[in-house]
């Protein structure tokens, strides 16, 4: 027995599943916001808040963000989104993360900043409590050291934040924390392009009653089949500057696919997706949906520039399923263009 796989339908609409060891309900489909903070090229403060306000509105209860997005420009954003929407009465569970604002060796991740940051998040979010504090992809060392975990305890103890969780690159560094018993949630990027967490990450985090944040779910553009091989990238986006892994880990740029055999790949997966998938589905609904259609999954996050695309993801949360035929060709897609070079990494 599992809350990962409890879900109700709300309104005939978004359906809400259980986020793990948090007890909040969620949609299934939420909003990632690293694009309104920075690294995406940029959008307005006027276009941000609007991208939050078509989201809501199409029943995403559910943001993450983190310190880092534009130095906490995105978390400010959001807070004051929800200040303009009832505050802690929007419905809208908001997920953070800390640690990415300092070096990132495990010497780092203590209690005294673990206290400043989260005090730093509540102030950005104008709030008291914050409802989720991942630590954000830290080394490898951190989810071994029981003082790491002792003092995320702590932050809850004292109220600063309800429940934490983790932000993973691997599935190692995942299963080790899914191993803690006060892990709430588990976050990492899987996708149609990156199925080993699907295999080896969704069943062990269902079976501990885990919440799975299902990030980069389109592979940065990959699968939204918009991308040929003349497409260019804003010279402040990381898929222009970090392609070889020099900012931060390159598996978060194209979930690490080189780009022209991404390409190659997300056409066929475009063509998969007019073959199985119900009329009208863009490629882009499409991967969503088949994330959120994973019963593990907790909630989806793709990330959204505009209203019209934060509309669409919402939409993806309301395709019927996609069935064995539509399964079986992402994995055939996969293994044909992706396994060997993708899975032993990550």
């Amino acid at each position: 027995m599992t809350t990962t796989m409890t879900t109700t339908m709300t309104g005939g609409h978004m359906q809400q599943r259980v986020l793990g060891r948090t007890g909040a309900e969620v949609s299934v489909v939420g909003l990632g916001t690293w694009q309104l903070g920075a690294d995406w090229g940029e959008v307005s403060d006027a276009d941000a808040l609007a991208v939050l306000e078509a989201s809501a509105d199409a029943g995403v209860t559910f943001f993450d963000t983190a310190d880092v997005y534009g130095d906490g420009r995105s978390e400010q954003l959001i807070g004051r989104f929800l200040a303009g929407r009832g505050g802690p009465a929007s419905g809208i569970t908001v997920a953070t993360k800390m640690g990415r604002r300092v070096d990132q060796v495990a010497e780092n991740y203590t209690a005294e900043n673990f206290r400043a940051w989260t005090e730093r998040s509540r102030r950005n979010l104008g709030v008291d409590t914050l409802d989720l504090v991942q630590l954000h992809c830290p080394p490898s060392d951190v989810f071994t050291d029981d003082a790491v975990f002792e003092a995320l305890d702590e932050l809850v103890a004292s109220g600063a934040v309800r429940h934490y969780g983790v932000s993973v690159e691997t599935v190692d560094q995942a299963l080790t924390a899914i191993a803690r018993p006060n892990v709430a949630t588990v976050q990492i990027i899987v996708n149609a392009f990156r199925l080993k967490p699907v295999d080896e990450v969704l069943p062990v985090a269902a079976e501990a009653g885990v919440g799975i944040i299902a990030r980069v779910p389109l592979a940065s553009g990959l699968l939204t089949g918009k991308y040929d091989l003349d497409t260019t990238f804003a010279a402040d986006d990381h898929r222009s500057y970090n392609r070889d892994g020099s900012a931060f880990d390159v598996g978060e740029t194209f979930s690490g696919v080189d780009f022209e055999t991404g390409v190659r790949a997300s056409r066929e997966f475009a063509d998969l997706v007019r073959a199985e998938a119900p009329e009208g589905t863009t490629p882009a609904q499409a991967a969503i949906a088949w994330l959120a259609q994973q019963p593990q999954v907790s909630s989806v996050i793709p990330g959204a520039r505009n209203v019209e695309q934060a509309r669409a993801n919402a939409a993806a949360g309301e395709i019927d399923a996609l069935g064995k035929g539509f399964d079986g060709g992402v994995r055939r897609i996969y293994d044909k263009h992706l396994r060997e070079s993708i899975h032993p990494r990550w």
